[in-house]
C-alpha cells in the first residue's frame, strides 16, 4: 500500500526506479495469493488516490475532519499552517484491493439506539405501548447525533423567551373502550322512585299480588297467542335497551338492562311504573340474570364488573372482576350462589357469591363467549362463542364433552331455551335461528330452521314462549318476528319501532304479554 512520510500533506510521484520495484513486488503478491502466474489475468492498478478513499486515519480529510468542531469553527491549532509531506504511487492486483476493500467494508458499525417498547397497558401518554413501531433515538426531535456534538464538548441549549409556549400541550384523549377505569371506589346506588314503597300491609312491591284475574302462584297450564296491540310504552333509558327480564315464576317485576350503565326494576301489573333504577357501573350493562326466587340479581358490564344486587333494597351484595369484559352472564337455577360469565378472553369463569372468589375457569373456546344455556337439569350447559363453535360442559369439569365446528357455521350470538327443556334455539349471525338438542347427542335439527328477519350485526334477541309454540326474534328494521315452532313458517311480524329492536321476552304467566327494547332506549309491551 501506499508509505507516508513526514507530516500529512500533498502528494508526489515517485522515480521511475521505485515504478518498476513495485510492481515487481506486485507481480509477486499476485503470485504468492493465487499460487500460479497471473498473467493477463490480472489487472494492474494504478492508483494516485490519497489514503483516505482507504479510510485510513491518516488522510488528509480525516485530519482536518478531527480539527473541525461542531459549528464548523476550525481549530487554534490549525491557524496560519500549511500541511506538507510526500506520497508515493503504488501497483496492487485485483484480488489484494478486494481483500482490503472487504476487510474495511465489514468492520463493526455503531448499533442504533431504540426507545423502549413501552408498557402493553397503557394506552397513550406517557410510557404508551409502541412495540415494533418504537422509533430510534436519532428520529426523535429532541435528539442530536455524535456528529453535531464534538465528543468532548459540553452543550448547553438555550431557549430563547419567544420560543417557550405560555399553553402546555393539551393530554391525549382517551379512546372510548380502551381506558380501563376502576370503579372499585365508586359507590353503587339505587333509588325507589314509585309512588309507593309499601301497601296497607307494609309489604314492598316484591310481594306477588293476588287481587289480579290471572293467577300467578303455583302451577298452570300455559297457551300462548301472538299480541297484536301496544298496551304500554316506558321511556327511562337514553342508550339502547341491551337486556329485558321478568322475575321468575310470577312475572309481576320486569328488570332492564341499558348501554347508558343504568339498570330499571317496573312494574307489569297495577300502574305499571319505573319502581326503582339501581346505579352503580361506569358503562353498558351487558347482561343481567334472576338467580331462582327473584330476591337477587347480577349484572354484567364493560366496566369488567359483574355486581350482585339485592332486588328489594337495591344494595350493592358483592362485585367480582378479572379485569376483562363480561359479554353474558348466567345463574345457575340448581346453585343460585354460583353464576358464570363468559369473557372477553375467551374464557368462562365459575364465581362463588358467598366467597367472592373464582372456583373454575373453561377455556377451551378461541373467541369472546357469547351465550351460556343450562340444560339436562342444570348438570350441563351449552356455549358459543365468536370462533363459530358450539360446545357442551358438564358444570364444574373444565374440559368440554361435545364441540360443533362447521365450515357453514356463523357465529352464533343469542339462545333461549325451549319449556321442554330438549332444545336450545340460537340466534345466528347469518339471519336464521338454529336449533340444536340439549341432550347427550348436541346435534343440529336440521329440519328446524327459522328465516325472514334481518339481523346486520345488531344481535337481536330470541325467546320462545312459555307453551313452547311460537319463537319471536327482533330484527334490523324494527320488527318484532313470530315463528310457528312446529312448521318454521313465520306467522306474523309486528313494526315495534323505527329503530332496531334487540331485546324481546315473554310474560312467564300471560297469555299473550310480551315486551320489547329497542335501540333507542324505548320498552313496549305487547298484548
Amino acid at each position: 500500500m501506499c508509505s507516508v512520510g513526514g507530516s500529512m500533506g500533498y502528494w508526489k510521484r515517485g522515480g521511475q526506479s521505485e515504478k518498476a520495484e513495485l510492481r515487481a513486488h506486485a507481480l509477486n503478491d499476485g503470485q504468492d495469493r493465487t499460487g500460479g502466474s497471473v498473467g493477463q489475468d490480472m489487472t494492474e492498478l494504478k492508483s494516485r488516490a490519497p489514503i483516505s478513499m482507504h479510510r485510513g486515519r491518516a488522510s488528509p480529510a480525516f485530519f482536518a475532519r478531527e480539527h473541525i468542531s461542531a459549528h464548523g469553527r476550525k481549530s487554534p491549532s490549525m491557524s496560519g499552517k500549511v500541511p506538507t509531506g510526500f506520497a508515493t504511487e503504488t501497483y496492487i492486483s485485483d484480488h489484494t484491493f478486494r481483500q482490503g476493500h472487504r476487510a474495511i467494508e465489514g468492520g463493526n458499525t455503531k448499533k442504533r439506539k431504540r426507545e423502549g417498547k413501552g408498557d402493553t397497558s397503557v394506552v397513550s401518554g406517557a410510557g404508551a405501548y409502541k412495540g415494533p413501531w418504537a422509533r430510534y433515538e436519532e428520529e426523535r426531535p429532541d435528539a442530536l447525533s455524535d456528529d453535531e456534538y464534538g465528543s468532548d464538548e459540553e452543550v448547553e441549549i438555550v431557549y430563547e423567551e419567544d420560543e417557550i409556549e405560555d399553553n402546555p400541550a393539551p393530554a391525549p384523549n382517551q379512546l372510548a373502550g380502551t381506558d380501563y377505569r376502576d370503579t372499585e371506589r365508586e359507590g353503587e346506588t339505587s333509588e325507589f322512585v314509585g309512588s309507593q314503597q309499601y301497601d296497607y300491609q307494609g309489604r314492598t312491591y316484591m310481594h306477588v299480588p293476588n287481587d289480579l284475574d290471572i293467577k300467578l302462584i303455583g302451577d298452570y297450564e300455559p297457551q300462548n297467542f301472538i299480541p297484536k296491540k301496544l298496551v304500554k310504552e316506558w321511556k327511562y333509558h337514553t342508550k339502547a335497551i341491551t337486556q329485558v327480564r321478568f322475575i321468575p315464576d310470577s312475572g309481576h317485576l320486569l328488570l332492564t338492562a341499558s348501554a347508558d350503565s343504568k339498570i330499571a326494576l317496573w312494574d307489569t301489573f297495577h300502574d305499571r311504573e319505573l319502581l326503582r333504577t339501581f346505579s352503580g357501573h361506569t358503562k353498558s350493562v351487558n347482561d343481567i340474570d334472576f338467580n331462582p326466587s327473584g330476591t337477587q340479581f347480577v349484572s354484567a358490564s364493560y366496566d369488567r364488573y359483574m355486581k350482585l344486587w339485592d332486588t328489594e333494597t337495591g344494595k350493592c351484595l358483592n362485585k367480582f372482576t378479572s379485569g376483562k369484559t363480561p359479554h353474558v352472564i348466567r345463574i345457575n337455577p340448581s346453585k343460585p350462589t354460583e353464576f358464570l360469565a363468559g369473557m372477553s378472553d375467551k374464557k368462562i369463569l365459575q364465581y362463588d357469591t358467598r366467597s367472592g372468589e373464582m372456583v373454575q375457569e373453561y377455556d377451551h373456546h378461541l373467541g369472546p363467549v357469547n351465550t351460556i344455556t343450562f340444560c339436562d337439569e342444570d348438570r350441563r350447559f351449552i356455549t358459543t362463542s365468536d370462533d363459530k363453535s358450539l360446545r357442551a360442559w358438564e358444570y364444574g369439569i373444565p374440559v368440554p364433552i361435545k364441540f360443533i365446528a362447521e365450515p357453514y357455521m356463523f357465529s352464533m350470538v343469542r339462545s333461549s331455551s325451549h319449556p321442554s327443556g330438549k332444545y336450545v334455539a340460537f340466534q345466528g349471525s347469518d339471519n336464521q335461528i338454529t336449533v340444536y338438542s340439549s341432550t347427550d347427542r348436541f346435534r343440529q335439527n336440521r329440519k328446524k330452521s327459522y328465516r325472514g328477519h334481518n339481523v346486520a350485526g345488531y344481535n337481536p334477541d330470541v325467546a320462545i314462549s312459555p307453551d313452547g309454540q311460537f319463537i319471536s326474534s327482533g330484527d334490523s328494521g324494527g320488527y318484532v318476528c313470530f315463528w310457528d315452532w312446529k312448521t318454521c313458517k313465520m306467522w306474523h311480524k309486528i313494526q315495534a319501532s323505527d329503530a332496531p329492536v334487540l331485546a324481546v321476552q315473554w310474560h312467564p304467566r300471560e297469555t299473550s304479554k310480551l315486551v320489547t327494547g329497542d335501540l333507542n332506549g324505548k320498552l313496549c309491551y305487547w298484548d
